[in-house]
């Protein structure tokens, strides 16, 4: 993404902007990629330039390495990286004072338009436990409207169905540790344990069916070296689904993946467990130095 902003200088924004530290994955016209905000380089360049806003944003292709500076006919003038009343974060809370949100996500729609994805958060158990998500708010990051759609409406209305981030990986991953400690009652959790599970250390995303899932392996909770199966999870509509499988945590493939190429310093990613032959096999990029 960082290569990109050479194509600024032809806007004549030499070392205005860099990249917000972000890089949300999601489907691009039946692609996925990752697509990066810009933020101002310090308080004095959003001075300066605040009354212009942000020129475009960075779409970086993940199965190709390409990126692509998108330059936009009307600048967005709300961002995460914007201050006072044009900070995303207050938007919504001047707009819906009595909501809890999660952090906001850019994205874009099949159009290139941007947008904050802002999902509003219900807290199910007392004041501070059980959080998921309810509903969203829609901030046109170059207008600031704001738009409320509850969760419903977000999972059947077709014209949403560009939106990949609603449910964050934080929450996602708190849930499900939750079932699987707690689906045979609260004493069985503390007890017997028998049929308690959890995520493991890490997660990755996959995309399917035009959505972005994430994927996560499923150990004992007894934090052993192997697993019980993997979960999908779409993070649209939060629709799971199990696959019972039997194989090693998934940062064991890592650091054997590792070990084959030590003398290289290659790093490998969190893995994907894919069905390659009707044989589960875990599939990662190993990365170099560079930049």
């Amino acid at each position: 993404a960082n290569r990109a902003l050479s194509d600024l200088a032809d806007l004549g924004y030499v070392s205005q902007f860099t990249i917000f530290p972000s890089y949300p994955q999601i489907n691009y016209k039946g692609t996925p990629v990752r697509v990066a905000s810009l933020q101002y380089a310090n308080i004095i360049k959003w001075l300066t330039n605040k009354d212009d806003g942000l020129p475009g944003y960075i779409i970086v292709n993940v199965s190709k390495e390409s990126t692509e500076f998108v330059s936009l006919e009307k600048n967005m003038k709300y961002s995460l990286a914007d201050h006072f009343g044009r900070h995303v974060k207050r938007v919504i809370r001047f707009a819906y004072p009595g909501y809890i949100f999660n952090t906001p996500t850019f994205e874009i729609d099949e159009s290139g338009n941007p947008y904050w994805i802002c999902p509003r958060v219900d807290k199910t158990i007392g004041l501070f436990g059980g959080r998921d998500i309810v509903g969203i708010v829609l901030v046109d990051a170059v207008t600031g409207k704001c738009i409320y759609y509850d969760i419903e409406t977000v999972r059947s209305d077709n014209s949403l169905a560009w939106m990949d981030r609603v449910y964050n990986s934080d929450i996602i991953i708190e849930q499900f540790d939750y079932y699987g400690k707690y689906q045979k009652g609260f004493w069985n959790s503390i007890l017997s344990q028998e049929g308690c599970v959890e995520t493991t250390e890490g997660y990755n995303y996959i995309a399917q069916s035009d959505d972005v899932w994430l994927y996560t392996g499923v150990t004992s909770v007894t934090n052993d070296q192997s697993i019980t199966g993997f979960v999908l999870v779409n993070q649209r509509t939060k629709q799971m689904i199990f696959y019972s499988v039997n194989g090693a945590k998934e940062l064991t493939a890592k650091t054997s993946a590792e070990g084959l190429v030590q003398q290289y310093k290659y790093v490998a990613t969190f893995p994907l467990l894919l069905n390659i032959g009707g044989e589960p096999t875990y599939f990662m990029s190993l990365k170099d130095a560079s930049d």
